[in-house]
């Protein structure tokens, strides 16, 4: 019905000069079967108009709602370890892998994970051990040497002193040999058991760390503690000796020897200053001895630590990744390790992360990583198992952005670590793809409608609204949203319809008005400036 007069009126448009229209029909008969067409259409919509629901798609519209909603950020990323120990090589030698447990399983504390060639160590253990026990020969000779020549000092300052006594029994030789060298003694036993009690007393300390390692038996330890309360014993003993001797020894030899002392006194120097020279010659060799023998054996131990390094032991419980698979480790582009690999020094082989406790590491705009606090709410699901959310709670947020890369290099995204607090821990892997969802608030009791019925233009937000016409904008004040809801504070009523999408033009009620009088305008027919006569006999008729 609605096509017949717009062709009659296109073919009126297209042939203004004719007198009549195709099929013998008059102008006027025209005219009134539009206008009452015009009239049978408007009357159906204004029957459609009486209710604005009626005439409008129910999935196009959402009734205000009151209620709770909660706002949430979603994420993406990937399950890590809370905690995993790095296995390197920990050998200065050549490393050969002789064994090593497959990836993938699982292993607890103290289970072998993997085992080094030794051989090469153990030869080298044996050449550092005979260099530590020559060491330890030529040290023993500078400390009998030191001895003698010792022994030797005091047997001829004693035989000085007895020339002293026997020349006259000068005071002043007295008072120069004897007296000096039993000072000098005495000073020389007390320096020495301060010395031998330090030395002891480092040697305890050591015992002890020794033995908290297990290097040593506790009997050893004793034995090394033991020493030090002898040396102590010694030490006392030595200032002891001092005292008697400046107190009384000195006083009484000093009555008995003061006319015997100078006769001796040239004689007694010289035999001091030869010995003094001998001793400190056979002290420095013995310093040096004691050096060479120090540094031989530490390198004897720690080769022999060395050797404990060839067997690898998992300290803690965990799940067996090899370094190869991990991106970015230096051997993830070559093949993983395996019987007869090479390693290098402190090279790492494989981490044993703990899977009982896992985190989900994922990305974060900056423009809403300051929304996210530490101890919120979140939910993960991983891609393993979609269907199983798992409780979880947010760690912390990275100090530092991360670019887009290449693809991207203008955005930033901050690492957030949730903690998985929900159980399920133990089906999951490292490196299984997760989403998650963040509650970074909980709106209460809020007016509410979808996010994207809110439209927003020269920072104000409205909504479109049905009416009998069409569609009318109607602005609105928002308060918070999440990705699904908009909270309305002001400009709607619970119940209210809400269009949510964008209207067409021909939707919004004044367009529509506007386009009812257009298509009026069209419908009526141009008169022509000049009609013919045969038009007006029409007109008359």
């Amino acid at each position: 019905m609605m096509h017949c007069p717009t062709k009659l009126f296109q073919f009126q448009r297209t042939s203004p000069g004719h007198r009549r229209l195709r099929g013998g029909m008059s102008f006027p008969l025209i005219l009134a079967f539009v206008v009452l067409l015009l009239g049978a259409a408007g009357g159906v919509l204004w029957l459609q108009a009486g209710s604005p629901d009626a005439q409008w798609d129910s999935d196009d519209l959402y009734r205000t709602q009151r209620g709770d909603f909660e706002i949430v950020i979603p994420t993406s990323g990937e399950l890590v370890a809370l905690q995993q120990i790095e296995i390197r090589n920990r050998l200065e030698t050549r490393a050969v892998i002789m064994e090593i447990i497959d990836e993938g399983e699982t292993v607890s504390r103290g289970d072998v994970i993997m085992k080094l060639d030794d051989e090469d160590l153990q030869n080298r253990i044996k050449d550092a051990e005979d260099a530590f026990r020559s060491a330890e020969a030529q040290f023993t000779a500078a400390e009998a040497t030191l001895a003698i020549r010792q022994s030797s000092a005091a047997s001829e300052t004693d035989r000085a002193e007895l020339a002293v006594d026997l020349a006259t029994l000068a005071l002043e030789a007295w008072e120069k040999g004897e007296v000096v060298a039993r000072r000098q003694e005495l000073k020389l036993a007390l320096e020495t058991a301060e010395i031998n009690f330090e030395r002891l007393a480092e040697r305890y300390e050591d015992s002890q760390r020794l033995h908290a390692q297990e290097f040593i038996s506790g009997d050893e330890m004793q034995r090394d503690r033991i020493s030090k309360i002898e040396a102590r014993a010694r030490l006392e003993e030595a200032r002891l000796n001092i005292e008697v001797y400046e107190n009384y020894t000195y006083i009484q030899q000093l009555k008995q020897k003061t006319s015997d002392v100078e006769q001796a006194v040239a004689e007694l120097e010289r035999v001091k200053q030869r010995h003094a020279a001998e001793l400190e010659t056979a002290r420095a060799e013995l310093e040096s001895r004691r050096h060479t023998l120090d540094s031989r054996r530490e390198r004897f131990q720690d080769l022999v630590k060395q050797l404990e390094y060839t067997t690898v032991r998992a300290p803690s419980d965990g799940l067996v990744v090899y370094a190869s698979s991990i991106e970015g480790s230096r051997r993830s582009s070559s093949d993983p390790p395996q019987v007869g690999t090479e390693l290098s020094r402190n090279e790492l082989v494989m981490v044993l992360p703990d899977t009982s406790r896992m985190i989900a590491a994922v990305k974060v705009n900056e423009a809403l990583s300051g929304l996210i606090r530490p101890g919120q709410k979140a939910r993960v699901v991983s891609d393993a198992r979609p269907g199983v959310p798992i409780e979880g709670e947010v760690l912390n947020v990275g100090v530092l952005a991360e670019t887009g890369g290449w693809r991207d290099p203008n955005r930033r995204d901050y690492t957030v670590r949730i903690l998985l607090t929900g159980g399920n821990e133990n089906t999951l892997r490292p490196s299984m793809r997760c989403r998650a969802e963040i509650l970074v608030d909980q709106v209460e009791d809020a007016v509410y409608v979808p996010v994207h019925a809110v439209q927003r233009e020269r920072g104000e937000s409205f909504v479109w609204i049905p009416t009998r016409d069409g569609f009318v904008s109607r602005r609105v004040q928002t308060g918070r949203s999440s990705e699904l809801y908009a909270e309305i504070l002001d400009g709607l009523e619970i119940g209210e319809p809400v269009l949510l999408r964008r209207p067409s033009a021909t939707e919004v009620a004044r367009d529509r008005d506007r386009k009812r009088r257009d298509r009026q305008e069209d419908f009526t027919p141009e008169r022509p400036e000049q009609p013919d006569t045969d038009a007006q006999q029409v007109a008359g008729s």
